[in-house]
């Protein structure tokens, strides 16, 4: 088992995979801890995507600011051929405009209040197991908290209780078919880079017009991961091999810094589908993105991007309430 894992490890570093990728989701978090300002795709930010099959970077020049009759609208932001990822494929300028987010509509009809926090800042941590105590090391081999046992400390909670809940993702579902979401550690239950090798913390299947609730704990690094049908697909060693949506919530290496972004590596790496997601905070900024195909990959990692730094959203110490769209094909 440990020969294996250690294969599986080296193939997962050496593969330009989501792990080597975490490594640079950790740096990107330690960058804005020293700078001490929050990660925002402000004006004059560069900016990643893959537009119509081709991977662009362009300067942002929408400020998120709505038009009024004093002010003119925002400028489109001109695009160039990205030259941070050695394997990306030759590119055209193109023209890409700035839009706004919306939030999704709760499809349960329920959970209005979700994203609230509680008023004496005091957040619940019913259903959590212990904190694990293996905490340690760094980059990309930092262990933060797993659970005690392995796995609880990520649980599905009820609409009415996620508010009261620290760091809280709301799962909204396909429009046609039934999805399973698998959720894992980073760290896996032997201690080493192996979460996404079968294991899972929370496993569910979420139904067309449904809504699903999960609450992370503090100092909680990994992913999920959705497909169509009963299983994940895998790759040739067992890793999840679908579209993921990373996560590190509360790092306490990184002072209680939290980030997210979705990825298409390892589904590109094994040459399978790239399956929609989309994710953005609660009021639909700081959004990560990849539609149907992998068509259009916005601020969000492919294959060509993996070693790009400063992808996807993060926030300083506190609360995180994220809104989730599965199949995501726009």
């Amino acid at each position: 088992m440990q020969l294996k894992n250690s294969f599986l490890l080296f193939t997962a570093l050496t593969a330009g995979s989501a792990v080597a990728r975490l490594h640079g989701h950790e740096r990107r978090h330690h960058h804005h801890a020293r700078a001490q300002e929050a990660d925002k795709r402000g004006v004059g930010d560069m900016v990643y995507a893959t537009i119509n099959g081709k991977l662009v970077s362009f300067i942002n020049e929408w400020s998120g600011q709505p038009n009024t009759a004093d002010s003119p609208a925002p400028a489109a932001a001109t695009a160039t051929a990205a030259t941070t990822a050695a394997d990306a494929p030759d590119v055209t300028v193109a023209t890409v405009a700035a839009t706004a987010t919306t939030i999704p509509g709760d499809n349960a009809g329920a959970g209005n209040g979700w994203f609230a926090v509680p008023e004496n800042g005091q957040f619940s941590r019913e259903g959590f197991g212990k904190k694990s105590m293996q905490s340690g090391g760094s980059g990309i081999f930092y262990k933060g908290n797993v659970g005690d046992p392995w796995g609880s400390n990520i649980i599905e909670v009820s609409a009415d209780k996620a508010s009261q809940y620290k760091h809280v993702v709301r799962i909204n579902s396909a429009n046609n078919d039934p999805w399973t979401v698998v959720f894992w550690n980073k760290i896996g239950p032997d201690g080493q880079l192996t979460g996404w090798y079968g294991n899972s913390a929370l496993r569910f299947t979420i139904h067309p017009g449904e809504t699903k609730y999960v609450a992370f704990d503090d100092d909680t690094q990994g992913a999920w991961g959705a497909a169509k049908g009963d299983n994940l697909p895998t790759d040739n060693f067992g890793g999840y091999a679908c579209t993921w949506g990373e996560f590190d919530f509360g790092n306490t290496s990184n002072n209680g810094w939290s980030g997210w972004d979705v990825s298409a590596i390892q589904a590109q790496a094994a040459g399978l589908e790239v399956q929609g997601m989309k994710i953005c905070d609660h009021t639909g900024g700081k959004c990560s993105s990849i539609s149907g195909n992998g068509a259009n990959i916005i601020n969000a990692y492919s294959k060509a991007l993996a070693g790009v730094d400063g992808i996807g959203g993060s926030v300083l110490s506190g609360p995180v309430r994220l809104d989730v769209e599965i199949d995501f094909q726009q």
